[in-house]
């Protein structure tokens, strides 16, 4: 079990599976919760992430925020692949289920909180720790089905409703939902503010009627592994902490568009870089 003694209060808490990530030079370490705890990182916040991971395994890529971590015998293991109809995503090993007792007690008034699925390890129970907190939601793990090779498609979000109803915000992709835009449609309908990133094309934002589109400046593609998981942090943080929707989408924007630019976990910003982008928003606002 967690301790419940060994962590201090933090600002923002991310919830979800660390991955193992294989890739042509060895696995590396993956997940919603690893570049959006290293992004919040970057703005300045006390992190820290709750999550299942093997016993023994060294996590120095996350050495400045704290990690609760339940063990687990084998870390969610995912493998991209390219297939002449694109690419093809596969799911080899499934840690356990992360529960609401494994939340350390320093961290169930945490004014932040960021629900980062990757393969459905969060239960719905998960929502009554954390009545009064800011909620942002990164649904694509509760989208995902997989058959019995791992191979993953998409699929429903089961239960949508109850967290779309609670959640500050949420953000997910067109490709999360096949780019089916009735569903889009429903979900702005269902919570307070919804974004949906659109790649290369930028991300839109919905907040009642209103639907707002931020462009994303050109940037050389070397690899937009986390690039989701980079602007729903950078959003999260900035609109809990400030209000400002749109701003927190302008900056989410320009970090997750420059973070393809590096490899992996190197494409998290760096606080220089928060900075830059905080002074080249405010220059145009």
């Amino acid at each position: 079990m967690c301790s419940q003694t060994s962590h201090s209060p933090v600002d923002y808490l991310v919830i979800g599976h660390l991955t193992q990530d294989i890739t042509p030079s060895g696995p590396v370490l993956g997940g919603t919760t690893s570049y959006a705890a290293l992004t919040a990182a970057a703005m300045g916040l006390r992190v820290g992430v709750l999550t299942t991971y093997p016993q023994g395994e060294n996590l120095p890529e996350l050495a400045n925020v704290q990690v609760a971590v339940q063990p687990t015998a084998r870390a969610t293991t995912f493998e991209n692949l390219t297939t002449p109809q694109g690419r093809m995503q596969i799911i080899h090993h499934m840690a356990d289920a992360l529960q609401p007792e494994m939340v350390p007690f320093a961290w169930r008034l945490t004014p932040m909180i960021h629900f980062g699925p990757v393969a459905h390890e969060i239960p719905e129970s998960m929502l009554d720790i954390f009545p009064d907190a800011h909620l942002g939601i990164t649904p694509q793990g509760w989208m995902r089905r997989w058959d019995v090779q791992g191979k993953i498609s998409k699929g429903n979000w089961s239960n949508a409703a109850r967290y779309l109803a609670r959640a500050s915000a949420v953000v997910l992709s067109l490709e999360d939902v096949n780019g089916n835009e009735e569903t889009i449609l429903r979900y702005r309908s269902e919570t307070k503010l919804l974004v949906v990133t659109e790649a290369n094309k930028g991300a839109r934002l919905y907040f009642g009627e209103q639907m707002h589109h931020f462009e994303p400046p050109a940037i050389r593609e070397v690899d937009a592994t986390g690039a989701g998981d980079i602007f729903a942090a950078i959003f999260f943080c900035h609109f809990f902490q400030t209000g400002n929707m749109t701003a927190a989408a302008q900056l989410a924007t320009l970090a997750a568009a420059n973070s393809i630019a590096r490899p992996g976990l190197k494409g998290t910003p760096q606080p220089a870089e928060v900075r830059q982008y905080l002074a080249e928003i405010n220059e145009t606002t």
